[in-house]
């Protein structure tokens, strides 16, 4: 595809630079420092030997999130959401985003009464954190589980597929992947694709900033989608050491 004019000179279909470190907490049971371009998450994930009240004796495990941004993960000092006292519904709607992905994705019943708690902290924003969340999250997962099984905890991964997630928009008129700041603070519309990796979808979040957009333009942002996806799972794969 053309460059379209996006202000970092990439194809309307490329993605930003993507990096994933894995194991960068030597406490966390999994983590993953994942990299969409300038924008940077750190993801950890902790098991808890019991699970929430509603849940007790019911055989079943639970996967949970929760996500914050740093102060100065943007141009400008932000408080913390502690000194506040509360948590912005920006926050909690991501956090729930997040959670829900990683459970779609999950067999809560191949971990006993246990409860994971996956945390994303983003170290640095440029568009994107809630895509990049997601997608470190599954890897930070991953390996929690991972661990678990070499302590003997489980036979085996309760993870059906790997899930993705990234972001896409209507820029200067043209369908363009994985928005970064610039992009999404201009953009006519822009969406979440969640996604996992045989294709099934999620969630879908998809909103017009300026005009109303059409149902072909929603299917073009779908199939940048699908297609960036597929290389986000590849990745996830690779940084993990699994096979399709």
């Amino acid at each position: 595809m053309p460059s379209s004019g996006r202000p970092s000179g990439r194809a309307a279909d490329a993605l930003r630079s993507i990096d994933f470190q894995i194991d960068v907490n030597k406490y966390a049971e999994g983590s993953c420092l994942i990299s969409f371009g300038d924008t940077r998450v750190l993801c950890t994930a902790s098991i808890e030997q019991s699970v929430p009240g509603w849940l007790r004796n019911s055989g079943r495990g639970w996967v949970t999130a929760e996500y914050g941004m740093l102060p100065r993960a943007t141009d400008t000092r932000t408080d913390r959401e502690a000194a506040r006292g509360k948590q912005s519904g920006r926050t909690q709607e991501i956090q729930r985003l997040v959670g829900r992905s990683l459970r779609a994705v999950t067999d809560l019943k191949g971990f006993g009464e246990r409860q994971i708690r996956v945390d994303c902290d983003v170290l640095q924003a440029d568009g994107g954190t809630r895509t990049a969340a997601i997608t470190g999250s599954y890897v930070a997962l991953h390996l929690a589980f991972e661990h678990m099984r070499r302590l003997g905890a489980v036979t085996r991964v309760p993870l059906l597929e790997p899930v993705a997630a990234i972001s896409c928009g209507l820029y200067q008129g043209a369908p363009v992947l994985d928005l970064d700041y610039a992009e999404d603070s201009q953009a006519e519309a822009d969406a979440n694709f969640v996604i996992t990796a045989s294709g099934q979808l999620v969630e879908v979040q998809a909103t017009a900033e300026k005009t109303a957009f059409r149902r072909q333009e929603l299917d073009a942002l779908l199939d940048l989608a699908e297609k960036g996806v597929g290389e986000l799972v590849a990745l996830q794969r690779e940084v993990l050491g699994l096979s399709e």
